[in-house]
């Protein structure tokens, strides 16, 4: 079967389409021929060897995220069937609860193998089935870039109707958080340096928006939106190093900082006197478990929302895709197609 490895060596240069044999499954575990991939920010990380030893080792099949048809199971396996369409989890050993060093060290495309390959032989708890109005397309970018964002919204952010909510950008994150928190009734504040983003935002429901290029201390500039609550109530952080002092300017006594990214880097000057002071909560957002997963599912099917697709590149075409990813300039999801 093909498949896309890093081999021999860490670098983008390594990574090079191969054959690997087709895998078979065991007791408890399932076989499934993937049809899509989606990327991720992580998908360019990884060929670096960015997250040191946790990156795993070579030769590695990268991509975290897909979707894919049950073609074959194990003796024992009860959660799913042959013929199923089914998306497998990010932390394959994180089902639900709180998280631990083992369900860290079990996330697809690094350290285990992930989903570049016409096969994938996986433990059945390590996957959702899918709720059939989805396309392939639209099921693949689910498991890292809207579970975060549900994370972020609904398991730890609690948001209610009536709330403040801040989305830091237009990247996949952000576009399925400002989603979530839509579908809650939240009033939403959308921050980017596109013009052109912020509209389509708009489009998609956004309450306010502002161009941080045009209007860097939008801390400051989005005080008029939360007056009566002295901030937001949720801000999901996607910045990281240049956005947090800003973040904590604009946060409400109480009210609740996700941090998922760090694109403008990772360390931080801050002053600390806010957080104890207003009593914030940082508090850190990587993916999540498998319950939370279908129960986003669950909300998404009764909502009948469906996520932003990009470009689609075919298999062979997976170089040109991260290329693509690694462009600023792109709006929805990049996918690959099987």
């Amino acid at each position: 079967m093909r498949v896309f490895q890093i081999q021999n060596d860490w670098g983008l240069a390594n990574l090079r389409l191969s054959e690997r044999d087709k895998p078979a499954p065991g007791p408890g575990q399932v076989l499934i021929q993937m049809r899509m991939a989606a990327l991720n920010a992580r998908d360019l990380i990884v060929p670096e060897r960015g997250y040191g030893r946790a990156t795993g080792e070579l030769p590695l099949i990268p991509v975290s995220d897909g979707v894919g048809q049950v073609v074959a199971t194990g003796p024992g396996v009860t959660r799913v069937t042959a013929g199923d369409r089914v998306c497998p989890t990010y932390f394959q050993n994180w089902t639900g609860g709180e998280p631990s060093t083992a369900a860290f060290a079990s996330a697809l495309g690094g350290p285990l193998d992930g989903v570049m390959a016409d096969y994938v032989c996986l433990s059945e708890e390590g996957m959702v089935k899918l709720p059939a109005y989805l396309t392939d397309a639209e099921a693949a970018t689910l498991p890292c870039a809207a579970l975060t964002a549900w994370s972020a919204i609904v398991t730890h952010g609690q948001t209610r109707a009536g709330d403040r909510v801040l989305i830091q950008g237009t990247g996949g994150v952000a576009l399925f958080a400002l989603a979530f928190a839509k579908m809650h009734g939240a009033h939403v504040t959308v921050i980017s340096s596109s013009d052109e983003k912020l509209e389509r935002a708009t489009a998609m429901g956004a309450d306010a928006t502002i161009n941080y290029a045009t209007t860097p201390d939008w801390a400051r500039a989005s005080r008029d939106i939360t007056a009566a609550r002295g901030g937001y109530d949720l801000i999901v952080e996607l910045g990281g190093a240049q956005t947090l002092p800003l973040s904590l300017r604009a946060i409400r006594p109480g009210g609740t900082i996700a941090m998922i990214g760090v694109l403008s880097g990772l360390t931080v000057e801050a002053s600390l006197g806010p957080i104890v002071a207003r009593q914030v909560r940082l508090q850190g957002v990587t993916v999540g478990h498998r319950q939370g997963f279908e129960a986003m599912l669950a909300a998404m099917e009764q909502h009948n929302l469906r996520p932003i697709i990009g470009t689609i590149f075919d298999f062979e075409d997976l170089h040109a895709a991260l290329q693509h990813q690694r462009d600023s300039g792109h709006f929805g999801k990049t996918l690959i197609r099987f």
